[in-house]
């Protein structure tokens, strides 16, 4: 197999669980690897030595963007593919992947994650997210201490948005299928680090929106609330994954301290200009809990027709939609979506 000019940059700690499956399956495509430790107690740098090209040490100083930084520099090749130890890769098209290099130089590349996650009902789903995970170290660099961003590396250009392009691969990300105490440990550490990030920075729009994520999972909803608040408050343009995202965790946070007619005025506040999957996705669930069946039903179908729609929203859609048909006597129509659904499930599967 031809050899890909990526240098791919991951840095670890006490990863033992998954750092060998990770780089197991980055072997066959000659892509360098480099790993760096920040401080495994485990067999973490044991295993990472038998796969990556380079294992390196970094003294951990609550800082993501400087171990990522560090790793880079550490590289042989000026593109850097970024991976997290849980994150493995299924499938990449080499020559796809090569013409992207030479088409778009001074491009970053946005990696498609499908996030493994554990539904209401216990089985397994897929989100899915597109993450700039692909850059050239000579143009671009990471900043902020948790949930880093590559930002330009020439510190007199102004930030700008990032033009991306679809990096031909597909991963798997495990992270987000945590035991709850494992979870409750991870998001405790990144309120930690977002609090030190607010005492030196000042608020902005991203970090409310982080601090409120956290807050959401570890089921802190009226300090969600507060931070979505003052995260959208800044008023930065809703086609920002982000800004959507805080959307919906602000309805979401709203809905579960009783303020149901709160969170669907903000869904339907921000429909016009909120057009993904996703949000129709979330603006259904609202609109359920809020007693408009035929409201959401129309939603629930949308999104399944919607091309960014992940497994998770699909396979949710579906059943919400038999559901409703059975209730109202529907029963063909009932049939045809759970035969839409029986694919859908299968598709899943297939990943």
């Amino acid at each position: 197999m031809s050899k890909i000019p990526v240098s791919v940059c991951i840095i670890a700690k006490n990863e033992e669980k998954y750092i060998e499956e990770c780089l197991k399956r980055l072997v066959p495509y000659g892509m360098e690897i480099v790993v760096t430790d920040t401080g495994s107690t485990d067999r973490t740098r044991e295993i990472a030595q038998k796969y990556a090209d380079k294992v390196l040490d970094f003294a951990w100083i609550e800082d993501f963007s400087a171990a990522r930084n560090f790793c880079a520099a550490n590289a042989s090749n000026d593109w850097i593919l970024v991976l997290d130890c849980d994150e493995y890769v299924t499938n990449i098209d080499v020559s796809a992947f090569i013409k992207c290099l030479k088409s778009f130089p001074k491009n970053t590349g946005a990696l498609r994650l499908q996030n493994l996650i554990f539904m209401s009902s216990g089985e397994k789903g897929y989100s899915s997210d597109d993450i700039p995970r692909l850059y050239n170290k000579k143009y671009f660099t990471f900043q902020q201490p948790v949930h880093e961003q590559l930002v330009p590396a020439d510190a007199l250009q102004e930030p700008v948005a990032l033009q991306c392009f679809l990096i031909p691969m597909e991963a798997i990300h495990y992270g987000y299928a945590l035991p709850p105490e494992e979870m409750r440990q991870k998001q405790e550490r990144n309120l930690r680090l977002l609090h030190h990030q607010l005492s030196e920075q000042g608020e902005s729009a991203y970090l409310c929106f982080q601090i409120g994520q956290s807050e959401l999972v570890l089921e802190h909803y009226e300090k969600a609330i507060i931070y979505y608040e003052k995260g959208l408050a800044f008023d930065e343009p809703r086609n920002l994954t982000y800004v959507q995202t805080m959307i919906e965790g602000l309805a979401k946070a709203y809905v579960c301290v009783g303020r149901r007619s709160d969170a669907l005025a903000l869904m339907e506040r921000y429909e016009l200009e909120c057009d993904s999957a996703k949000y129709a996705y979330f603006h259904a669930n609202v609109l359920m809990d809020n007693n408009e069946p035929l409201k959401a039903l129309i939603k629930y179908v949308k999104v399944t027709t919607l091309p960014d729609a992940a497994s998770y929203e699909k396979i949710n859609s579906y059943r919400h939609i038999i559901e409703l048909y059975h209730q109202y006597g529907e029963y063909e129509l009932a049939r045809f979506f759970e035969q839409k659904y029986a694919e859908c499930l299968q598709e899943r599967d297939r990943l």
